[in-house]
C-alpha cells in the first residue's frame, strides 16, 4: 500500500500542517528505457576491429548479449507512471483502459481527480474502490480527504475512524484525523491523534509519504494545527523543526510570545538562538 513518488515528494518542513495525505495502493513502476536505445560502445572496441579479432588480441570469446526485449507496459503500469510524473489527466486515461473490476485502479484514478482538485469525480473513483474492496483502510481514507477539502469535517473524521478500525496504526490517518479534528476546533482531540501519529512514526510530518491535497481552514485553524504540531516536535526532540512551526503559528496569529514562554511544553526551546531570536523579532508584548 505504499504507491507513493519517494523523492519527488520528500521534502522537508514544506508540508503544511493543514495539508492531508492520500494513500495509493501499490507501488508505481518506473518507465523502461527505450529497448531502440542504442547502448555506449565499449572502452575496448573500435569500428576498425572485429570481435574475431578482439577475442585474438585478448585471448577470450567475446559473445555478445542479445537485445533484451521490454515488455508492454499494460494501461495500469502506463497510468502509475504518468502520474509519478504529474501527467494526472493522461494517468486518467490510461486508467480507464485497466480492469475495472480492480478496487486498486479505482483508488490511483481517484487519486489523479484529486490532484486535478476534481473532487466530484474523485470521490466517485473512491466510492466505485469501496464498493469492491469496502475493507480498504487507505481508500476511506482518501475518501475522508474529500470530505476535508469540502469542509464536510464530521464525514471526514467518520471515515478516517472507520479506516482506523481496519490500520490501527497507521500514522497518515491517524495524522489526517488530527488534522480534521483541528479544523472542527476540537483542538486537545487533534493534539492526541498528532501525538499517536508520532508514536508511530516520529517524522510523520516532514516525510513525503505520499500525495497531499491542502485543507481550505481559516487562518486561525492552520495556526492551531502548526502550533500542536511544533508541540509534537519538541516531544520527539526535533527542535528546529518545533522553532518552524512556531514560527507559522505565530504569523497565523493563533498564539503570540508570552503565551510560548509560559507553556512548558516549550520549555526545551529555552536558550536556543534561533526560538529567542523568533521571539524577539514579534517585538515587545
Amino acid at each position: 500500500m505504499n504507491w507513493t513518488l519517494y523523492s519527488l515528494w520528500r521534502r522537508a518542513l514544506t508540508m503544511s500542517a493543514a495539508a492531508t495525505t492520500l494513500l495509493p495502493c501499490a507501488p508505481v513502476r518506473a518507465l523502461p528505457q527505450s529497448a531502440t536505445q542504442a547502448a555506449p560502445p565499449s572502452a575496448q572496441s573500435t569500428p576498425s576491429t572485429s570481435p574475431s579479432q578482439q577475442a585474438a588480441k585478448l585471448g577470450t570469446a567475446t559473445a555478445q548479449p542479445p537485445l533484451q526485449q521490454v515488455p508492454q507496459l499494460t494501461p495500469e503500469q502506463l497510468g502509475d507512471t504518468l502520474s509519478a510524473r504529474q501527467r494526472y489527466q493522461a494517468a486518467i486515461d490510461a486508467y480507464k483502459k485497466a480492469p475495472q473490476d480492480s478496487a486498486v485502479v479505482w483508488n490511483k484514478m481517484g487519486i489523479a481527480y484529486q490532484m486535478m482538485s476534481d473532487l466530484a469525480d474523485a470521490s466517485r473513483c473512491y466510492q466505485a474502490s469501496l464498493k469492491i474492496d469496502p475493507h480498504n483502510a487507505s481508500v476511506l481514507n482518501n475518501l475522508g480527504t474529500t470530505y476535508d477539502s469540502l469542509m464536510e469535517y464530521s464525514d471526514a473524521e467518520r471515515m478516517y475512524r472507520r479506516a482506523l478500525k481496519i490500520d490501527p496504526r497507521s500514522a497518515v490517518i491517524l495524522k489526517n484525523l488530527g488534522t480534521s479534528q483541528m479544523a472542527e476546533h476540537k483542538y486537545k482531540l487533534g493534539w492526541q491523534s498528532y501525538q499517536a501519529a508520532m508514536a508511530i512514526s516520529p517524522e510523520i510530518f516532514e516525510d513525503r509519504l505520499g500525495p497531499t491535497v491542502d485543507n481550505p481552514s481559516t487562518a486561525q485553524n492552520r495556526g492551531a494545527m502548526n502550533f500542536y504540531m511544533a508541540k509534537a516536535c519538541v516531544r520527539a526532540g526535533m527542535n528546529d523543526r518545533a522553532i518552524e512551526y512556531l514560527r507559522r503559528a505565530l504569523n497565523e496569529g493563533f498564539t503570540n510570545p508570552k503565551k510560548i514562554i509560559a507553556d512548558q511544553g516549550f520549555a526545551a526551546l529555552h536558550g536556543i538562538p534561533a526560538f529567542e531570536q523568533m521571539l524577539a523579532a514579534q517585538g515587545p508584548q
